[in-house]
C-alpha cells in the first residue's frame, strides 16, 4: 500500500527539474560567454575530430535541460545529458576518474550526478507532470 505522500510522478518531476535546472546553468554560462566553447573545440581538434562538434555542447547543456524542465521528450533529454557527460569526461576529466577531491569525495561526483540522473530520466520517463508526458 503506498504511503499517503508517495508519488512516482512528483518524484520524476523533482528529478527532471533538479537535473535540468542545475545543468542549464552551464549552458547559460556558455551562451553568455561563447568563448568558453573554444577550449572544447581545441580538445576535439587535438583528438583528430572537427572542432565544430564543440557546438553540440549547446544541445547537451541548453536543449536537453529545457526538454527535461518542460517535460518534452524527456527520455531524449536524459539521453542527450548522458552523451554530453560521457564526452565531457572523455575530453577533460579522464585523469580524475580514480581521484578524490580536496574534501575527500570523488573528483567526478558532479559529472556522475548529471550522467546517472540523465540515465534515470531516460529509463523512467517524464511522469505525468510534464508538457508532453512519455
Amino acid at each position: 500500500m503506498p504511503l499517503p505522500l508517495q508519488s512516482d510522478n512528483l518524484g520524476k518531476l523533482i528529478l527532471r527539474l533538479t537535473l535540468g535546472g542545475l545543468l542549464l546553468f552551464h549552458g547559460v554560462g556558455k551562451i553568455l560567454n561563447p568563448a568558453a566553447v573554444e577550449p572544447i573545440a581545441k580538445n576535439l581538434a587535438s583528438m583528430g575530430l572537427p572542432g565544430f562538434l564543440a557546438y553540440a555542447v549547446y544541445a547537451g547543456e541548453v536543449l536537453a535541460p529545457l526538454m527535461l524542465i518542460l517535460g518534452i521528450f524527456s527520455r531524449i533529454g536524459g539521453l542527450l545529458t548522458v552523451v554530453n557527460m560521457i564526452v565531457a569526461v572523455m575530453l577533460v576529466h579522464t585523469a580524475q576518474i580514480f581521484t578524490l577531491s580536496k574534501s575527500g569525495g570523488w573528483a567526478l561526483e558532479l559529472q556522475a550526478f548529471y550522467l546517472f540522473c540523465g540515465l534515470a530520466v531516460f529509463f523512467l520517463g517524464s511522469g505525468r507532470m510534464a508538457v508532453k508526458p512519455d
